[in-house]
């Protein structure tokens, strides 16, 4: 998608979203009615990480975050991903060291670095080719508004910063689909970040007697210290690169200039180049976020600001995956 336009994350009403609401309102009961069939089964629990709203929350990290709990468990997960930006359909299991982003997409080659992941459009053949590999639990990266495969366990992920934005669903506003017609078919509520927006939803959790979790993105601290002080040009093709730019900010990077581009962009030779060659002019560092690394040539110079999910209470998301199907408690 392009950038996301900024009255999406305003609360208040604005112009464009109240021109596009009719718009927005039949997409939106064309996604309930979708979201409210039944899905197929397989012979393993499924764990879905999803968002109620378009663009970035932090799902892959809680992916990553759910799967290292549940390696601690003594399970066996392995993620599924649609591969969004690749041209693979799969069922395929993503090589990092054969695979590149426009064939499988960037998030698959996170999730790969730490345990197999498929790619598939089909989400029920990609479950089982999952299991095929070895896997008891499937994590699904994204999904939550796909019916196709039944679901154990999901989580919605929201950024505390923006919540639900202004509460319109595409193309008035951020959602997949109405909020009400979320609600009832997630598990849990994961709110990253501070902020009012996301301290709403999280008593909008508790009043419907969800777990309401709390997390926060974590930079890596040898990354963090090698970026503090440095005059940077930072660039990012996610959701909201605004929150990529406030946390190098916030550990002590020198920002001199900032590049946003739309989430999942697929770079150009020429975007490339007037990258480097603005970095060299300006005596510029260029960094940028790991996803948009896995989009970038590997011989490019380019510093990364890797993130990991920190949960206030990772007791309390534990304790949800110990009731999943066939996984006794340790």
């Amino acid at each position: 998608m392009r950038q996301a336009p900024g009255f999406w994350w305003r609360e208040t009403s604005s112009p464009a979203a109240r021109l596009l609401a009719p718009v927005g309102h039949v997409y939106g009961a064309l996604s309930a009615r979708r979201m409210a069939r039944a899905g197929t089964g397989v012979p393993a629990p499924v764990v879905c990480i999803g968002n109620f709203s378009l663009g970035g929350a932090g799902k892959t990290p809680t992916a990553l975050a759910v799967a290292g709990l549940l390696h601690d468990l003594g399970r066996r997960p392995a993620f599924l991903s649609r591969g969004y930006g690749g041209r693979l359909a799969g069922p395929v299991r993503v090589d990092p060291a054969r695979h590149g982003a426009a064939e499988v997409g960037d998030e698959p080659l996170l999730l790969a670095r730490a345990h197999p992941t498929i790619v598939a459009r089909d989400r029920v053949a990609g479950a089982r080719a999952c299991l095929t590999e070895g896997a008891d639990v499937v994590v699904m990266d994204d999904g939550l508004q796909n019916p196709g495969l039944a679901k154990d366990l999901s989580i919605a992920v929201f950024d505390g910063a923006v919540g639900l934005g202004n509460g319109r669903v595409f193309p008035a506003g951020p959602l997949r689909a109405p909020a009400a017609a979320q609600w009832p078919r997630i598990d849990a509520a994961l709110v990253i970040g501070g902020g009012a927006p996301g301290e709403r939803l999280l008593a909008e959790a508790r009043a419907r007697g969800l777990p309401a979790l709390r997390g926060r993105l974590v930079p890596d601290p040898a990354a963090a210290a090698a970026l503090a002080g440095r005059p940077v040009l930072a660039f990012a093709g996610i959701g909201r690169p605004q929150k990529f730019f406030a946390s190098l900010r916030d550990l002590g990077a020198d920002l001199r200039e900032t590049r946003a581009f739309p989430d999942h962009h697929a770079f150009t030779a020429a975007q490339i180049d007037a990258l480097v060659a603005e970095a060299a002019r300006t005596n510029l560092l260029l960094v940028t976020t790991e996803k948009d690394r896995m989009r970038l040539p590997g011989d490019l110079a380019v510093a990364t600001l890797p993130v990991v999910l920190a949960l206030d209470a990772p007791e309390a998301l534990a304790a949800l995956l110990r009731r999943l199907r066939g996984l006794p408690g340790p």
